[in-house]
């Protein structure tokens, strides 16, 4: 397993997490061989948004004596009621809700505390100054929670929120398809098949502030949906029109600024095995370049993706990593320190370019490397 820090918390998550979905309506042997697999794979980060007791009891009893091997990101604001799973922003529910999740949980802490699912501006508003946001505050003043975090699937409000400072951990939707797709407050959007009928060019360019602005922070991403829930595997459901394998998306997802860890939906063992094996895939299969160029309703045309398939530089620039550096910073309007820092660390800077061009007939995207390297080395001087 590979590790990447979650952003500014200083968490070293494993690059392949696991959702929740799995773990329901199993027997407590069950989840307990779930955790032994993941154990054994070194697979340390959990998503815990589903409320269901027997679960969180189960997986309760399946962490004693390896609890602290694991990071649990476990949600507010989500409660079981009736028989079934509520979102909520009462805060009697709430505090109950996270209170009962740390008792059938057996653990006085969590690693993250996500604020779960706020989708529209005036949720986040409502959150932020209200009674949820300073709970969540509370907690982490504590200790009970280490850092605080937030769900969501509008970029928009995504945005706003990593702005504040006020949240650690961004969860959120991430793949090449819902890449594409604008803004909303309705989550259904992202794979009506409507909004996919006409072809779709490039990434959606407040999903990319989104990504950016995560990473110039020190907001670590955790990604949901590197699947689409499925459909991306198939030719039949993906909206792209194409089906992707479950590497390529996984790769695409890794490779996204600040991201650090997916929570992989697998159905049962077969899946999560079957995502741990990313760990050991030869690039090939990992490689989503061509794929991506190929899909027939989507063109990513002059964007850069970061696929390392401009490489090798015979100068030993690192392409991808300086087009990174070099969009973060002009969506900054400046260079921002870490930014500064992180290119002072590279051993060949832009200007080394000799413009041979060979990265650009490697690119499956057309995108502009030389131009682009040339633009880096007057933004860094070197």
């Amino acid at each position: 397993m590979r590790y990447r820090i979650l952003g500014r918390t200083g968490i070293r998550a494993g690059e392949i997490g696991v959702g929740c979905e799995g773990f329901l309506e199993k027997s407590p042997e069950e989840v307990r061989e779930w955790v032994d697999v993941m154990e054994a794979a070194g697979v340390n980060c959990m998503d815990l948004y589903a409320p269901n007791p027997d679960f969180r009891s189960n997986l309760g009893q399946a962490l004693r004596g390896r609890r602290e091997k694991f990071v649990l990101q476990a949600h507010l604001c989500t409660i079981w009621k009736d028989g079934q799973y509520k979102r909520t922003r009462d805060m009697a529910e709430v505090q109950a809700g996270f209170e009962d999740q740390l008792r059938r949980l057996e653990t006085d802490h969590v690693e993250i505390g996500m604020v779960h699912y706020v989708d529209s501006l005036a949720d986040w508003e409502a959150v932020k100054n209200g009674p949820v946001m300073k709970y969540a505050l509370e907690l982490k003043a504590a200790g009970t929670i280490g850092c605080v975090g937030l769900s969501s699937h509008n970029p928009q409000v995504a945005l706003a929120a990593v702005n504040t400072g006020l949240i650690d951990v961004l969860m959120f939707s991430v793949n090449p398809c819902y890449d594409l797709q604008p803004a909303g407050e309705d989550v259904e959007e992202l794979w009506a098949p409507k909004n996919y009928e006409a072809p779709l060019v490039n990434m959606d360019p407040e999903r990319q502030a989104l990504y950016e602005a995560c990473q110039r922070l020190g907001v670590g991403i955790t990604v949901m949906k590197a699947f689409g829930g499925g459909d991306l595997l198939s030719d039949g459901l993906s909206p792209a029109g194409k089906a992707l394998t479950d590497f390529q998306c996984l790769q695409y997802a890794l490779d996204r600024p600040a991201v650090a860890c997916i929570m992989s939906g697998a159905r049962n063992l077969e899946d999560l095995k079957r995502s741990i094996a990313f760990e050991e895939a030869p690039e090939t299969e990992r490689d989503y370049a061509a794929a991506l160029a190929d899909l027939p309703k989507i063109s990513w045309k002059g964007h850069c993706m970061y696929c390392g398939h401009c490489a090798p530089c015979p100068k030993g620039i690192a392409v991808a990593d300086v087009t990174k550096f070099l969009n973060l910073s002009l969506a900054q309007g400046a260079v921002p320190e870490t930014v500064r820092e992180h290119y002072a660390a590279l051993f060949h800077g832009a200007g080394e370019c000799v413009r041979c061009g060979a990265c650009e007939k490697r690119c499956p995207f057309a995108v502009p490397v030389m131009e682009n390297m040339r633009r880096a080395a007057e933004l860094f001087g070197r």
